[in-house]
């Protein structure tokens, strides 16, 4: 039972980031592109997936190396190495308009 109490608070963690990505994406992702002159158009939501993975990737590390040391679950995470694969992936999906001058996703 205490793992299944564990697994839903990992699991709103991650729906929280996912909820404040897209609200990110939506509000203030299009502003900051369009301050660039890049138009914020085409497949928005791998802009939302990359917002929300560097978010929950940035909490996790912050977590894992700072305050939550001992906890294996965030242990296992950052030494895992999808997760720094898509942390890359997900700054890249941020970054790469600016260098581009467009969205190409």
């Amino acid at each position: 039972m205490l793992t299944f109490i564990k697994d839903v608070g990992r699991s709103m963690e991650l729906l929280f980031f996912v909820v404040i990505g897209f609200y990110l994406t939506t509000s203030t992702a299009g502003l900051f592109y369009e301050s660039y002159g890049i138009a914020f158009s085409g497949n928005i939501w791998v802009n939302w997936f990359g917002i929300s993975y560097f978010l929950f990737a940035v909490y996790t590390a912050f977590m894992g190396f700072f305050i939550l040391k001992d906890v294996e679950f965030y242990h296992r995470f950052i030494s895992s190495r999808i997760f720094w694969i898509l942390f890359v992936g997900a700054t890249s999906i941020i970054i790469v308009p600016i260098f581009r001058g467009e969205n190409p996703f």
